[in-house]
């Protein structure tokens, strides 16, 4: 689980369509073979590292969903979160629902199946970076962007027409799926037990 709240920016020495080099800095403190790291908001394993690197297996389903990987490219950086930690920004999974276009002036364009989920007040998580809506309409909707998240993130290098990884709020989908079960009307026991709460 992440926060969204980016804890530095690395750049992708390289990706040969499976193997991914990250090379970065305060990410790879306390980090052991196995841990999570968030690269623009998609989790991924640490498979190998060295003093200024780090690896990771870029699985098939990853490279449909999101935006992919370029060398050369700066990304957002975030370990995964520890019991102990402040929870920042909102609950983040990175597992990355789809993706979103840049149309400038901090709006997105989301496609119908993911905008019922982006609510005005509500959070998002764009390329790893936990976000507050300001506006939404239909599939099209803001974000309010401080200075210094705009400044520490690679939010600050997007340009029209750029695409991005989009996570949308896990609460609204639990709530979704909760409500299409069938026959809930009557909740009983055996009903929590089905779906998994007791």
């Amino acid at each position: 689980m992440f926060t969204g709240i980016v804890e530095e920016t690395g750049v992708i020495k390289s990706f040969d369509g499976s193997r991914l080099v990250v090379e970065c800095s305060k990410v790879l403190e306390n980090t052991k073979i196995g841990d999570s790291i968030a690269i623009d908001g998609c989790c991924q394993t640490v498979v190998s590292m060295t003093c200024d690197t780090f690896c990771a297996d870029v699985s098939n389903e990853t490279l449909k969903i999101t935006k992919g990987f370029k060398s050369g490219k700066r990304v957002n950086l975030e370990r995964a979160l520890t019991p102990s930690d402040r929870m920042g920004g909102h609950i983040v999974q990175g597992h990355i629902d789809g993706t979103a276009k840049y149309l400038g002036n901090s709006r997105f364009q989301i496609n119908n199946d993911l905008a019922k989920y982006i609510v005005y007040k509500g959070s998002v998580c764009i390329d790893g970076v936990s976000l507050t809506v300001s506006k939404a309409d239909e599939n099209v909707f803001e974000v309010a962007i401080i200075p210094h998240t705009l400044e520490n993130t690679t939010l600050k290098n997007l340009k029209t027409g750029d695409f991005v990884n989009i996570e949308t709020d896990i609460l609204g989908r639990y709530i979704e799926k909760f409500l299409s079960i069938r026959d809930n009307k009557t909740i009983t026991e055996d009903f929590l037990k089905e779906n998994g709460f007791v």
